[in-house]
């Protein structure tokens, strides 16, 4: 065979062996749904009060505070000059 003819012969096998593991998982989910084994979703709560978290240990920090932590790292290896910091800075907090 050719080299198009392997490609296109390739191509429909894998699309064929895409389709029956489609189908496959579908006939196993719906199975499973019938059943009441799916594991896609939560169970239903028990009237029993989940326990209370402990406190957390620290608060979140915004996202852009360990983006500015980072950068200032950068800064001070001499990776970044000064005037990108601050650019960069300007960017993230929206001045």
């Amino acid at each position: 065979m050719g080299l198009l003819a392997n490609r296109a012969a390739t191509r429909m096998q894998t699309r064929q062996m895409y389709r029956t593991a489609s189908r496959m998982q579908r006939r196993r989910s719906w199975m499973e749904s019938k059943l009441g084994q799916r594991q896609d979703f939560e169970p239903a709560p028990t009237g029993q009060p989940a326990p209370a978290a402990a406190a957390p240990a620290a608060p979140a920090q915004p996202g852009y505070v360990a983006e500015l932590q980072q950068l200032a790292q950068l800064r001070d290896q001499g990776i970044l000059t000064p005037e990108e910091f601050e650019a960069k800075k300007r960017q993230l907090l929206g001045l």
